[in-house]
């Protein structure tokens, strides 16, 4: 998600087009707004307030959000990679398999490890950490009490535009 000023901007829009970037367009007072043509772009007349502007930014990400994917071991989401370390990239990849769905902790112990069954506290804590890892882009791993783990994703963090 890029923050742009236009239409001073034009050329870096054109570019980032070109790349896919979702894109907010931050139109000058005296300026004419540009034709928007594509979902993953949006504009807003400045002065416009942190509101406002986090609002759009929010609602062109709700848009454009992409599907996450695991590729050996990176997980990628959008145009972010987040390289994750061997036993948080199994568990995401056990949690992506179902997301939305709860996952037993038995099940994730044994993906997680396959060399041996880890201690419960060993799976709190990669968990904690791979929770960590993915929850600014828009992935919320949530405890479902005695029973698992689930992976959300997310519409959009509130104000936060990666």
């Amino acid at each position: 998600m890029t923050l742009l000023r236009w239409p001073g901007e034009e050329q870096r829009r054109g570019e980032l087009a070109g790349q896919g970037t979702p894109r907010l367009l931050l139109v000058a007072a005296d300026a004419s707004p540009p034709t928007v043509v594509e979902p993953s772009e949006d504009w807003v007349r400045l002065p416009a307030s942190d509101d406002d502007v986090r609002a759009r930014v929010r609602s062109l990400l709700a848009r454009t959000r992409a599907v996450p994917i695991l590729q050996e071991g990176v997980l990628v989401v959008g145009s972010t990679h987040l390289p994750l370390p061997p036993v948080e990239a199994r568990l995401a990849e056990a949690l992506l398999e179902r997301a939305g769905a709860v996952v037993p902790r038995d099940q994730l112990a044994r993906v997680g490890w396959p060399e041996g069954m880890p201690s419960r506290n060993a799976l709190d804590v990669r968990i904690l950490r791979l929770r960590r890892r993915v929850a600014d882009l828009g992935l919320a791993v949530r405890t479902v009490r005695l029973r698992g783990y689930l992976l959300e994703i997310e519409q959009v963090r509130n104000g936060s535009a990666s």
